[in-house]
């Protein structure tokens, strides 16, 4: 074989592989949706749907503001408007829009307008920030099916789609890190993981939502 033949050969093949990898790539992204939430704070969030089946992957960051990549000391401070949030990425052929969208507003208390549990200030509503009108639709008629099973009003809005902006390298995965703090208000050298627990139990997130959804609540955790 000629050396002209060896080359375009190897084109060939190049071109054949790099076809391959866009169409694994396009059925990859085809097959994942995302939906924008806001919680409270996004460590738990990310820790709540991060089990559920169907989930790829849920990032903490922020949207709803008015500044672009803002930090978390930024958002917490008050002044960029932004919500803590959490993109939830999944696969819709295991677990539907719908699904995921009765349990956020059961993994919450959507009575509360001015944050979550110990947690107070804006950055710290609930909202859901609908990518279409199809998702809009779909989180308009949870919102309505939740209120009526909760059989009080529900404040939380109904937003359109918002930039998102991920949060610092520190804050994901915060809940399973064996990363240690030197210092923290639950602990000193403490695994970000044991302070993500007490953090939780003493801000007393899964005490609430037991107290308003009972058995319906998706992510009660034990202990609680």
């Amino acid at each position: 074989m000629s050396i002209l033949s060896n080359i375009r050969l190897f084109a060939l093949t190049a071109a054949i592989g790099l076809g391959l990898a866009i169409q694994s790539t396009d059925a990859k992204a085809a097959g994942t949706e995302t939906l924008l939430v806001a919680g409270g704070c996004f460590w738990c969030v990310e820790a709540d749907f991060e089990s559920v089946s169907g989930v790829k992957e849920v990032v903490s960051g922020f949207a709803g503001g008015s500044v672009k990549n803002p930090t978390y000391k930024q958002v917490v401070g008050g002044s960029t408007g932004h919500y803590e949030v959490a993109e939830i990425q999944y696969d819709p052929a295991v677990v539907s829009t719908d699904q995921l969208l009765a349990m956020f507003f059961r993994s919450v208390d959507p009575t509360d307008a001015g944050g979550q549990f110990c947690d107070r200030g804006d950055s710290y509503r609930t909202a859901i920030f609908a990518d279409g009108a199809a998702q809009m639709a779909a989180a308009e008629e949870a919102k309505a099916d939740a209120q009526a099973a909760l059989g009080q009003p529900i404040v939380t809005p109904i937003l359109g789609k918002a930039a998102f902006y991920p949060a610092e390298d520190y804050h994901q995965d915060y809940y399973k890190s064996d990363d240690r703090l030197a210092f923290s208000s639950v602990g000193l050298g403490v695994k970000k993981s044991v302070a993500y627990k007490r953090y939780r139990n003493g801000c007393g997130r899964d005490q609430r939502i037991k107290q308003l959804w009972g058995n319906a609540a998706p992510f009660i955790h034990k202990g609680s």
